[in-house]
């Protein structure tokens, strides 16, 4: 095999390959082979039919497979071997080819950049370490325990209230007949969360236990049995208890119930929950902050075609007048990502970073906890999505590279409080707005001006010399 770099300025390359009749034939000599050992041909022996009946019959098609194995393997050859990785799929032009010929053609192929990502160990960022009060623990526990219920029986002279359990059993009617599903027992509300038939459990104010107190109400539009929906039923409900709702203590039993050893073990709980919750949002500031340098990092050139790819994915959705105004912007943010991404990249595979299997599912997981109940439609969304798939790989790995540089590049360590940093986390907030909000602004103003020019009318003359000089200059263009 002969391989030729026929141009070397820029990424594009084109690359021409001959292979050598005689190494040709070889490979096709071995394809008759193959199909003459399971090919039976009348008068003639097993195996043994001429290869020029073969020729006739399946020449066309040994050709063409035998040109596929070569040219998938003699291109593979001649890029590494040259050390050229592909920044799109490689275009291949045959040239020449035949039995008894060389095989020529040109691989057209547009090279990855060279990145020097030494430069990446110049980065710096701002790591934060937050310094969470006990006070703030503390009142998160106070928080929670006020969420929690803690209802206990009352005496049979209470009379219920808002906020307290009502427990009953109950038998309605519409029009004085029965229906299907008019009976229910030991039925529970909370009087004032309105969670049983609107409008229901604000006539049980008053109530006592072993008290009948009738309901009316109209059945709600989506009540269970279709015919009964929108109609007026009368509720008599027999008031088996009420149980009054009692401040949770904040102790050792109280931690258990949430899961912790005791009550300090509950409050280091919480306090690195709460750290955590700084954490990562002070963390995508870290990581903003590297991204943002990586764009500062020198690329003689950008691959065309990333940018071209990007730009369509960007512009997804959008009308074509649009793309068309938002051009210059849609290519600029397409590079930058491409970019960014190349560096990314390069960094990822010098440093032999790589997603496992393990990390992967490990992921997943992790999306089974946070959808308790749904962990099937989970499972079935990535088993029919390779590209959900490919999607979370991808962030995964983003993420490994962005740990790799922090521990390479400079770091700025940070004691910050739990105040200061909402205070920085508003900051970046509110520069994102107005970020967002001068971009608004410019593609404002550029559809502003465009629809201006649109629609100013054009001066008119009536003078014919002034129209025949304009009708010259146009010819003469």
């Amino acid at each position: 095999m002969k391989v030729t770099i026929e141009n070397k300025k820029g990424l594009g390359k084109d690359i021409k390959v001959i292979v050598d009749k005689k190494t040709m034939n070889e490979h096709l000599e071995q394809r008759y082979e193959e199909v003459r050992k399971n090919y039976t041909l009348k008068g003639f022996r097993p195996g043994k039919a001429p290869r020029e009946i073969l020729k006739r019959q399946f020449g066309d098609v040994i050709m063409g497979e035998v040109l596929d194995k070569v040219l998938k393997d003699t291109s593979n050859k001649a890029l590494e071997e040259n050390k050229i990785r592909p920044a799109t799929q490689p275009k291949i032009d045959l040239k020449k080819y035949g039995e008894g010929k060389d095989l020529e053609y040109v691989i057209s192929v547009t090279e990855l950049p060279k990145i020097d990502t030494k430069q990446l160990q110049n980065i710096k960022f701002d790591e934060y370490n937050v310094k969470i009060d006990k006070k703030y623990s503390d009142e998160r526990i106070d928080q929670i325990a006020k969420t929690q219920n803690n209802f206990k029986d009352t005496d049979e002279n209470y009379k219920s209230s808002k906020g307290d359990l009502i427990i009953f059993d109950y038998k309605a009617q519409s029009n004085g007949k029965d229906f299907k599903g008019n009976e229910g027992k030991n039925t529970q509300l909370i009087i004032g969360k309105d969670l049983f038939i609107k409008g229901f459990d604000h006539q049980l104010i008053g109530v006592k236990k072993n008290e009948t107190k009738k309901v009316e109400i109209k059945l709600p539009e989506n009540f269970p049995e279709k015919q009964m929906a929108n109609k007026n039923a009368i509720f008599e409900c027999k008031i088996l208890k009420i149980q009054k709702n009692h401040k949770v203590e904040v102790d050792d039993q109280f931690a258990k119930n949430l899961g912790a050893k005791d009550l300090n073990d509950l409050k280091q709980l919480i306090t690195k929950q709460i750290n955590d919750e700084y954490k990562n949002s002070l963390n995508m500031l870290s990581k903003n902050q590297i991204l943002d340098q990586l764009d500062k990092i020198k690329i003689d050139e950008v691959p065309k075609e990333l940018i071209d790819q990007e730009v369509n994915v960007l512009s997804h959705g959008m009308k074509e007048e649009e793309i068309k105004q938002n051009k210059s912007n849609l290519e600029a943010q397409a590079k930058k990502r491409i970019k960014t991404g190349l560096i990314l990249n390069e960094f990822g595979q010098k440093n032999k970073i790589i997603v496992t299997e393990q990390e992967l599912n490990s992921e997943i997981q992790k999306q089974f906890r946070m959808m308790p109940g749904q962990e099937k439609m989970v499972k079935e969304y990535y088993e029919k999505n390779p590209s959900a798939i490919a999607s979370l790989r991808g962030s995964i790995y983003e993420e490994k590279i962005i740990s790799e540089i922090k521990k390479q590049a400079k770091s700025n360590i940070k004691e910050i409080t739990k105040d200061e940093a909402e205070k920085i986390l508003k900051a970046e907030n509110e520069k994102s707005i107005k970020e967002t909000s001068k971009l608004k602004t410019k593609d404002d103003l550029k559809e502003k001006k465009h629809t201006k020019s649109a629609t100013k009318p054009k001066k008119t003359t009536t003078s014919k010399k002034t129209t025949s000089k304009k009708t010259k200059k146009v010819s003469k263009k």
